[in-house]
C-alpha cells in the first residue's frame, strides 16, 4: 500500500512537471504538496501514521537512516516512471515536536527539460555570448531553470567542443559531458576539481555553483585563460551577481576582463504554453557604474509589458514578477 502510494505521488508529480514533492506534518496529520510554476499545490492529506510510513519508505529506498527522525539527512535514488529514469534528491528533518518532514526534488533527464523562452531572442543572445568565451553567470531562485538553461547551452556546443562539469551533486546526467562530483571528504572540492578539470583542457567548463572565494577565483582564472565557463551564484538580480563576486574578493580588473555576461532567470506561467523562461540580461564588460545599480533592468519590465499586450502572460503575472 505505502509503496503504491509513493509511486502514485511520484508519477503525479512527474506528469505535472513539478520540481518538488513535499510531505509535511500538519497537526496530527500529514499533507502532500507539489511545487509547480504557481507555487505549492495541495495534493493529498494523510493520516499521521500513513505520513510517517511514507517518509520511512522513501528514506529506506534512498539509503537514509530510518530511525533518525530529528537530524537533517540527505539521500538520493532513481525511479522509473513510464519507462523514464528520474533522479531524486531527498532532504529530511524533524521539527521541535520530532515530527519529520521530507522534500523530494525531481530531476528530469535533460532531453525532457527543453526550456521555452518568453522572449525568443534571448536564447540567441546567450548563444552569441558562448562564442565570446569568458565567464557567463546565472542567478535566480531554486527551481527557476538556471541549470537546465546552462546544460542546454553546453549540449548545443558539445558536438564540436569538449564539455566538463563540476557539480555538488550531479543532478542532470548527460552522456556527452564529462561530469565530476564534489566530495569534500575525499579532498575533491570545487577548487580542487577545477584545477584537475583544466588539465583535461575542456573547451567548456560548467561549475554548478560559486559559493566561496576559492571557487570564484578559480572560475575567473579559467575564464581568463580562454575557456568558456558557466556557473550560478546567489543573487536577487543581474547587478547582484557582480556584487556577489566583489563580496567574494575578486578584483575589479579581473571581473571586468573575465565576465562576458550575466543573466537572472525566472520561470513564468504562460497563458497557453505552461512554464516559460524570462531572463534579465547584461552583457559585459562590467563597468564601475554597475555597483550603483540595484533591482531589475528597464528591459525586464518592458519584456513583461510587451508579453502582456501580446496575450502571452496575464496582468497578475506581470505584477507578481515585476521585481524579479
Amino acid at each position: 500500500m505505502i509503496e503504491a502510494l509513493g509511486q502514485q505521488l511520484l508519477k503525479g508529480a512527474v506528469t505535472a512537471g513539478s520540481s518538488d514533492l513535499y510531505i509535511l506534518p500538519r497537526g496530527n496529520a500529514y499533507v502532500v504538496y507539489e511545487h509547480g510554476i504557481e507555487g505549492l499545490i495541495l495534493i493529498q492529506s494523510l493520516p499521521q501514521e500513513t505520513g510517517v510510513q511514507l517518509i520511512a519508505h522513501f528514506k529506506y529506498r534512498a539509503d537514509m537512516a530510518i530511525t533518525e527522525n530529528r537530524r537533517p539527512q540527505l539521500g538520493a535514488m532513481t525511479v522509473q516512471i513510464d519507462g523514464t529514469d528520474i533522479n531524486l534528491r531527498l532532504s529530511s528533518v524533524g521539527n521541535f515536536l520530532q515530527q519529520e518532514s521530507l522534500v523530494v526534488r525531481l530531476l528530469f533527464p535533460l532531453g525532457q527539460q527543453q526550456t521555452h523562452f518568453l522572449v525568443p531572442g534571448q536564447w540567441e543572445t546567450l548563444q552569441e555570448w558562448c562564442g565570446l568565451r569568458g565567464l557567463i553567470l546565472f542567478a535566480g531562485p531554486t527551481g527557476s531553470g538556471k541549470t537546465t538553461t546552462i546544460f542546454q547551452l553546453a549540449r548545443s556546443l558539445s558536438e564540436k567542443q569538449s564539455v566538463l562539469t563540476i557539480e555538488d551533486p550531479v543532478e542532470i546526467t548527460e552522456a556527452s559531458f564529462l561530469q565530476l562530483q564534489v566530495n569534500n571528504e575525499a579532498d575533491m572540492s570545487y577548487d580542487a576539481l577545477i584545477k584537475v578539470a583544466l588539465r583535461h583542457r575542456p573547451d567548456v567548463l560548467v561549475i554548478g555553483e560559486i559559493r566561496d572565494r576559492q571557487t570564484a577565483q578559480a572560475a575567473v582564472d579559467a575564464a581568463l585563460s580562454g575557456h568558456l565557463v558557466f556557473s550560478t551564484v546567489h543573487a536577487l538580480n543581474v547587478y547582484g551577481i557582480i556584487t556577489r563576486l566583489r563580496q567574494l574578493g575578486i578584483p575589479e580588473a579581473a571581473i571586468h576582463q573575465a565576465v562576458t555576461g550575466v543573466a537572472y532567470q525566472r520561470l513564468l506561467p504562460a497563458v497557453d504554453a505552461g512554464s516559460t523562461a524570462l531572463l534579465d540580461l547584461k552583457r559585459g564588460p562590467v563597468s564601475p557604474e554597475w555597483e550603483l545599480k540595484t533591482g531589475m533592468t528597464p528591459e525586464w519590465r518592458q519584456h513583461l509589458d510587451d508579453c502582456e499586450r501580446a496575450g502571452q502572460i496575464t496582468a497578475t503575472t506581470v505584477d507578481r514578477f515585476k521585481e524579479g
